[in-house]
């Protein structure tokens, strides 16, 4: 007899205990109870053909006891059939998984062979992700917002930087410093009169610096030409200027545009800076003088372009 508790109720959905029968009916009684109806069948046809004592008890008991058999194994099958479908489930589940963890691993060695085989330092890489993956879901909502931001950020910034156009809406205040660290032989820029107060202000201290450690500590020939319009614009101020810039080792020459010839003021001529001859760094700005977009250029032909362009005005300039 099996006497159903609390704990016997709530494991039944596990499929530790049968579920009730028809009405209710607990399934062993509902078998001893079908058994019992089967025996005493059993002995009313035997008693009513008029049977031997001893064959209406026999009949009774075998009819009786193979029935309960019978039922037994009925259940027994249903419950294997029960486990072979979890089995089936379980089986499929698990191999979903599988092939998700090899797909998953799969794609993280892919990921570190290409690390491996790129220029970019493989230990920066790990770094990167690791930091990444410390900003915890503990951290507050704005940490966890502005990391996925710069990720962002950063991931766009590789995607352009592998199709070779990059811009930036505004004033850019880490590329320029950047880009003089990293150049290893030249650095030629052109500088407007909308750059005038961009020498004095923090982030133009900041790119001199570095251009003062990239001459004295790499060797990297840097030039700069001064843009004005007329002999006239050539101030006191911008001399000052040129003076200060010469004493950190950097060519300066001044160019104004009313003494070049028509032809050569027909080509474009705006703020711009090429790195190591690879890289054109260029600065858009509006009717007012605002800038309004940084672009890093490395297209093969537009960077040409900056290089003749910059070499025929140095040589136009004093």
């Amino acid at each position: 007899m099996v006497v159903q508790t609390d704990g016997s109720s709530r494991r039944q959905g596990s499929g530790s205990t049968p579920a009730p029968g028809p009405l209710g009916i607990p399934p062993f009684l509902l078998k001893s109870l079908i058994t019992a109806f089967i025996g005493g069948t059993a002995y009313l046809l035997t008693n009513i053909t008029d049977q031997p004592e001893v064959w209406k008890l026999t009949a009774s008991i075998f009819l009786g006891g193979a029935s309960l058999i019978i039922q037994y194994m009925i259940d027994f099958e249903r419950r294997l059939g029960g486990v072979e479908n979890t089995l089936t489930e379980h089986n499929a589940e698990m191999t979903r998984l599988v092939a998700r963890g090899f797909a998953r691993i799969n794609e993280v060695t892919e990921l570190f062979g290409l690390v491996d085989r790129s220029a970019l330092p493989p230990d920066g890489v790990t770094r990167l992700v690791r930091s990444a993956t410390q900003v915890g879901s503990s951290a507050p909502a704005i940490m966890q917002a502005f990391a996925r931001e710069e990720i962002s950020r950063l991931t766009t910034l590789m995607e352009n930087l592998n199709q070779k156009l990059v811009d930036y809406e505004g004033e850019d205040h880490d590329w320029i410093v950047s880009l003089t660290h990293c150049a290893a032989q030249t650095i030629d820029a052109t500088s407007t009169s909308v750059d005038r107060d961009f020498w004095p202000s923090e982030l133009g201290q900041r790119y001199l610096r570095a251009q003062r450690d990239a001459v004295k500590e790499r060797q990297v020939r840097i030039r700069r030409l001064f843009i004005v319009e007329t002999p006239d614009h050539n101030t006191p101020e911008l001399q000052q200027f040129c003076d200060n810039q010469q004493s950190l080792g950097i060519e300066v020459r001044i160019l104004a545009l009313s003494e070049l010839s028509p032809i050569a003021r027909m080509d474009e001529t705006n703020d711009f800076i090429v790195f190591d001859e690879s890289l054109s760094y260029e600065i858009g700005f509006d009717l007012r003088g605002v800038n309004t977009k940084t672009i890093m250029d490395l297209r093969a032909d537009r960077v040409a372009k900056r290089v003749r362009r910059f070499r025929a005005l140095w040589e136009a300039g004093e």
